[in-house]
């Protein structure tokens, strides 16, 4: 294991926890209702935060787990980490928050996850970290400009955004209205971008059942929904790579280097 059994993990303010995730999140922007910070250190610094809250749709979420309240459950919202910790250390720190809301936080029965896979990556850290494999899904959220950027639809038509939608307006020309509509966009060539999200389901309480199926992770690949740090790659090329069979360059591998979405 390393230097990964140094790591800290402990619960820090909101405003250190946002500012990290602003920073190093590949979004760039935070979830209104994270709640719940945990942050990674090492060296005396930190190097990685994972915020939870409450479930940005849970009406529909709190039936993919049986006998579980409006308040058992939470959502992993945002994790982001720099390239400081030492390999592995991502799982390590969320086996330690995990053990952390388990013991503080009793009532908690599961955690629920997304991995955005059109822009960044199909889960490792889940997988590795013992999460269920749930959901693979079309991800309908994401649009991609002519010139290849990348804009999360509700940057563009949320109402309490409209400095960044005014910047994309001016950006690409495109008509700059106050209503959520992506019209003026797609009238200029945005369109939505392909990818997935996958969804993810640890439990806490093993008394509760997952209602939905549990998906086996080899249909990621399957489905060509493969993705590590923003490149289009499968699992089993990520395993050779790692067993050193193949060289550590994704350019052969028919992937895409999307931009990282506008602020």
């Amino acid at each position: 294991m390393g230097r990964a059994k140094d790591i800290i993990v402990k619960v820090i303010p909101a405003k250190i926890a946002n500012e990290f995730v602003k920073k190093h999140h590949y979004s760039g922007k935070v979830v209104p209702n994270s709640r719940l910070h945990f942050g990674a250190f090492l060296d005396g610094s930190l190097h990685g935060v994972m915020s939870f809250g409450s479930s940005m749709d849970k009406r529909k979420t709190i039936a993919y787990c049986t006998n579980t309240l409006w308040n058992e459950f939470l959502e992993l919202n945002r994790m982001a980490f720099d390239d400081y910790l030492p390999k592995n250390s991502e799982s390590r720190c969320m086996s330690i928050a995990i053990k952390m809301i388990k013991k503080q936080a009793p009532h908690i029965k599961w955690i629920l996850s997304f991995a955005d896979g059109t822009m960044c990556g199909d889960g490792t850290i889940y997988r590795a970290s013992g999460f269920c494999l749930v959901k693979i899904g079309a991800n309908t959220t994401i649009y991609e400009f002519p010139d290849g950027k990348r804009i999360a639809l509700l940057t563009l038509t949320k109402g309490s955004d409209l400095q960044t939608k005014r910047k994309a307006a001016e950006r690409y020309g495109a008509e700059m209205t106050s209503k959520a509509s992506m019209k003026p966009f797609i009238d200029i060539g945005a369109k939505k971008a392909s990818g997935f999200i996958l969804g993810y389901i640890y439990l806490i309480d093993k008394s509760c059942k997952i209602t939905v199926p549990i998906i086996p992770f080899s249909k990621i690949d399957e489905l060509g929904a493969g993705m590590y740090k923003g490149q289009k790659i499968t699992m089993a090329e990520r395993k050779a790579v790692a067993a050193g069979t193949v060289p550590n360059d994704q350019s052969g591998n028919g992937g895409s280097s999307p931009t990282p979405p506008l602020q």
